[in-house]
């Protein structure tokens, strides 16, 4: 029986409708950012069983997350098309395969019980040691991507040295080792009470069950005859062969992909079956997808020229995005001096565009590499500007931050370390001593848990050093408080507020305005892919972290900017250069394309807050929000800040919330000290933003006036 799908084929633009009804068979859909793919698919999926070519339960669709599958589920509920176990499946593999082999297992196995291993990295620790590896927690998670690199591109254990020879593919220790380790894992998946299966079991036991038992097949096929597979360039040779099991013979496939949006070839991923789709079906259908509807026209042409200097076979099928949304502002290029103006800058922006009425929750900050997220949460923060990371822990959150923070609590409370290495110039060195038990190395480390580690702890040394770069008489107790402040400050909620995401935790997501920050060599492209002299040492991977800067720049609708820092830290020498990816882009009229003007001299918000009582720039969380260096001496009314605890305290019983969420002690000290008259005196206390003043400042201002009077009588 014929069912009628409620599709709007009206509303689709032709190349959609194109796509939409293509006969049955096999189709390639190459889809740009913003192109409309999933509305694409998922009319796609109700024209086939429309017409009659497949009944809606004989459909499985798949994807990599689970946040796409269920997108996907959504719009297909919206046509009828989903919600139930008769109707298109829209799994992830590993779900799909899950499902499939509890099924089947009986058939191909017997009675031989096994349970789904959720946890590898106990496992994993053991072969380590097996191996005589580290077990170190980054050095087995390194070792655990090893192991499922290999198994996603279908390389057994004995065979993996020579993979790895063949990659070219960097490796955190002697492959011959990882090889042995790989097969200790392997065996330890066997257990008296049964078997382990983890992810990858998964898949390979799926596409067996296929390749092998006729029976398995002959049911599956009939139960599955149509195949739809998004984000088609993210493919291992692993997913595809159970791709290619699930099909058989047949070609009801649809692949929709982009191979300009390929950044996961770290975890086998490969965009070589989306290239290759037409020589193997010679007869599919081919739609290319090139009208952007996410993104102003000024963003999308930007795009553009990121993705048209690529180069190689990738960079052949790249497509030519189309704006289809009203003008918007140009993208602004902005160059600072040192990485703190250009966190600042950054801040003042965002709060900018708050005022303006752009949702918090609309905005987003993204970096290439997570320990970039410390100087970006500490601005927002001394603003007031909620905000939430994703794809990882805040920077004091981070187990490797809380691991260093408490050795330098145990060197603090030593009696036998002499006084010149606790402060001044020697703080920087006897941080660096004390942090390198724990990973901090003079050379960035091989692997990339071991890397982001290691990225952290260096931030940790470049923080001491901007602050004892300004208060020179700074102790190691001194460095804990501030670090403690820091901490403590930082208590964002999880929702509703800014983004603060690394490029590859960005995509598949979209916000009308992004700020792409920290574009320098040797962090976008990042430095592993260049040579010590800066030239390119693997030219594949450089393309990669091209196609990384691309899809960061396709996921802002309208607001666009793009920033960079030449030094580290404030008074640093400027020896960064600019990312080799901006070549080109930055208008002749940008006030970036010259060398960066004194940080005086900035404008939109590169001006770092100054002490009201010497008018040096403050450093430091506790400075700024009281706007006093900490040896300025100011007038505080002990009276006045003891009636705003007490205040704080009841507000924070009655609310069922904790006191910091209302104001921290440090804010009711710059209050007790700056004494506000009204709601523009107090926002200009850093951390208190327009909500908590809607909230509080008319009970805040209350007690302010009261105690003015009071001390006026």
């Amino acid at each position: 029986m014929m069912v009628r799908v409620p599709l709007d084929l009206a509303a689709l633009d032709p190349e959609q409708a194109a796509a939409v009804k293509a006969p049955r068979g096999p189709v390639c859909v190459l889809a740009g950012a913003g192109t409309g793919k999933t509305r694409t698919i998922t009319h796609r999926i109700g024209h086939l069983v429309s017409a009659g070519h497949v009944k809606s339960d004989q459909v499985l669709a798949v994807t990599f997350t689970a946040r796409a599958a269920g997108e996907m589920r959504s719009r297909l509920r919206e046509l009828g098309l989903g919600g139930d176990a008769n109707q298109v499946q829209a799994r992830t593999f590993h779900a799909a395969a899950l499902r499939q082999l509890k099924y089947f297992w009986p058939q191909i196995v017997g009675d031989v019980p096994w349970r789904l291993l959720d946890k590898k990295f106990p496992i994993v620790a053991q072969a380590a040691h097996r191996a005589g590896l580290s077990s170190a927690t980054e050095s087995v998670r390194d070792l655990l991507s090893e192991i499922e690199w290999a198994k996603g591109t279908l390389i057994a254990p004995e065979d993996y040295p020579a993979a790895v020879a063949k990659h070219r593919r960097e490796t955190p220790y002697d492959p011959a080792r990882i090889a042995e380790a790989y097969t200790a894992y392997e065996s330890l998946k066997t257990t008296p009470d049964g078997l382990l299966l983890d992810f990858d079991d998964l898949l390979l036991h799926t596409a067996a069950a296929l390749e092998d038992y006729p029976a398995v097949a002959d049911e599956f096929r009939s139960r599955y005859r149509s195949f739809v597979v998004d984000e088609y360039q993210d493919v291992t040779p692993l997913q595809q062969r159970v791709l290619d099991a699930w099909l058989g013979d047949r070609d009801d496939l649809t692949v929709v992909g982009d191979a300009n949006q390929t950044i996961y070839s770290f975890t086998g991923a490969t965009p070589a079956f989306l290239l290759d789709f037409s020589r193997r079906f010679p007869e599919a259908t081919v739609v290319r997808l090139e009208r952007d509807y996410r993104s102003t026209p000024q963003v999308v042409s930007l795009a553009n020229r990121v993705i048209g200097a690529a180069r190689g076979r990738i960079a052949g099928t790249r497509l030519q995005l189309i704006g289809q949304r009203a003008d918007g502002p140009e993208p602004v290029f902005a160059e600072y001096d040192d990485a703190p103006a250009e966190a600042a800058a950054v801040a003042a922006q965002i709060k900018a565009l708050i005022k303006a009425g752009v949702a918090a929750a609309e905005i987003a900050v993204l970096y290439r590499i997570n320990a970039q997220s410390d100087a970006y949460e500490q601005a927002l923060t001394e603003l007031g500007i909620p905000y939430q990371v994703r794809g990882g822990e805040g920077f004091f959150h981070r187990a490797e931050v809380r691991q260093a923070m408490s050795v330098l609590r145990q060197a603090a409370s030593r009696d036998d370390l002499p006084d010149e290495a606790r402060s001044g110039n020697e703080l920087v060195t006897l941080v660096k001593a004390v942090l390198a038990p724990v990973g901090l190395t003079t050379a960035e480390p091989v692997g990339a848990q071991a890397r982001e580690k290691w990225e952290s702890l260096v931030a940790l040394v470049r923080l001491t050093e901007e602050l004892t770069a300004t208060e020179e008489d700074l102790d190691l107790d001194g460095l804990l408080r501030e670090l403690g402040a820091r901490a403590e400050a930082r208590h964002p909620p999880t929702v509703q507020g800014v983004t603060l995401a690394s490029l590859h935790a960005a995509k598949g997501l979209e916000w009308d305005a992004v700020f792409l920050v920290g574009l320098v060599d040797g962090t976008l492209p990042i430095q592993h892919v260049l040579s010590g002299d800066g030239t390119v040492s693997d030219p594949a991977a450089l393309e990669e972290e091209r196609r990384l800067f691309y899809v960061g720049v396709t996921r802002a609708r309208e607001h666009l900017r793009l920033s960079w820092a030449l030094s580290r830290n404030q008074g640093s020498r400027r020896t960064r250069r600019r990312s080799r990816f901006l070549n080109g882009l930055v208008p002749d009229d940008s006030p970036a394309s010259r060398i960066a003007a004194p940080v005086k001299e900035k404008k939109g918000g590169g001006i770092r807050p100054s002490c009201r009582v010497c008018a040096k720039p403050l450093i430091g969380t506790y400075a700024t929000m009281l706007g006093r260096c900490r040896r300025c001496p100011a007038e505080m009314d002990a009276l006045l800040l003891e009636a705003l605890r007490e205040w704080r305290a009841e507000k924070a019983e009655a609310l069922r919330v904790r006191e910091f969420v209302i104001f921290t002690d440090t804010t009711l000290t710059a209050i007790a000290e700056q004494l506000p008259a009204d709601d523009r005196a107090l926002e200009a206390i850093p951390g208190i933003g327009g909500k908590k003043i809607t909230e509080y400042g008319a009970d805040v201002l209350a007690i302010v006036a009261s105690r003015v009077r009071a001390r006026a009588q």
